[in-house]
């Protein structure tokens, strides 16, 4: 009995062995050396088939791009605006550097590439131009942009950027658009929020900077004047302009060293403005760019809140 029981175990495993190699007819895991070499072919050839095709795709999709604009530029058509601090909320103490030291510090960082000895290296441009530069080869000439040009919100002369007297700097700029040539004579407009207390004794806060649809709603509430006057403010350059030989840019390959124009807006606050949280929006005007999208509110505008104690 038990030498039928081992002749199924050895005809088992004798026919294991005959699959993965049969030396009678040459088989190796059922198919013969020719059979193996032809799928092998054909497996080459149908994947090198799908890599060959799928390079010539991706080249011809790269020959239509360009290596320093973007194919699709419908969507940015119109640059935001951003100020260059830690955060949208400027609070400190004008008696306590420790408060304030992070927005100097973050602002002298910034400025280094601003530096007169470093825009010295480029070109001292024609103010109210563009310095289109479509026919020159790369990299593009730079406009010299200097830091002193701030002048009081240079932080050169006044360390602080203006922080130790309470009356802060604060930096703004455009975002970069490449190609893009803003008409008109563009410049930074910012102001403060106004408070109204109506003549039900409830205080009623909105900014001056509402369109006349929404003024002429809130004026159907009958209100008196609460806040005296509004927060001055002075520009730097001269009316907060952003001088057009700063445009076009040309995208970050061929505009190596390109540095955006910077308008300077300094807060000139009073006693009366301390301890109060002011809201503050800056809005691009005086040419065609956009600052008025609801659905994206730093389009041509930027809004941050300023707090400062004694």
């Amino acid at each position: 009995m038990s030498n039928k029981e081992e002749k199924p175990a050895e005809q088992n495993q004798s026919s294991w062995k005959d699959f993965i190699y049969n030396p009678r007819n040459g088989e190796f895991i059922g198919r013969t050396a020719s059979s193996w070499a032809l799928i092998l072919l054909f497996y080459l050839v149908f994947y090198g088939f799908l890599a060959g095709m799928f390079t010539l795709t991706m080249w011809v999709m790269l020959q239509t791009l360009d290596d320093n604009i973007p194919k699709y530029r419908d969507r940015v058509s119109n640059p935001g605006l951003v100020i260059k601090s830690e955060s949208l909320d400027i609070f400190f103490n004008r008696s306590d550097p420790s408060s304030y030291n992070k927005y100097v510090q973050h602002l002298e960082t910034f400025m280094q590439q601003y530096n007169d000895t470093v825009q010295e290296k480029n070109t001292a441009c024609t103010p109210g131009m563009y310095f289109e530069q479509d026919n020159q080869e790369d990299p593009k000439k730079v406009c010299q942009f200097k830091r002193s040009i701030l002048r009081q919100c240079s932080g050169m002369e006044e360390k602080t950027f203006g922080y130790s007297e309470g009356t802060p700097c604060v930096i703004v700029k455009m975002n970069r658009i490449i190609g893009l040539k803003p008409r008109g004579s563009p410049f930074i407009n910012c102001t403060a929020k106004v408070c109204m207390l109506t003549s039900l004794g409830s205080t009623l806060c909105f900014c001056d900077f509402l369109t006349p649809i929404k003024r002429k709603r809130l004026g159907r509430v009958p209100a008196i004047p609460h806040k005296e006057g509004t927060l001055e403010m002075h520009y730097f350059p001269d009316e907060g302009k952003f001088d057009l030989m700063y445009f076009p840019y040309y995208g970050k390959k061929a505009h190596e060293n390109y540095v955006q124009p910077l308008v300077a807006v300094k807060l000139l606050l009073k006693k009366p403005d301390y301890n109060k949280e002011l809201t503050v929006e800056c809005k691009i005007e005086g040419s065609d760019l956009r600052n008025d999208d609801d659905r994206d509110k730093f389009l041509g505008r930027v809004t941050f809140r300023v707090k400062v104690t004694e």
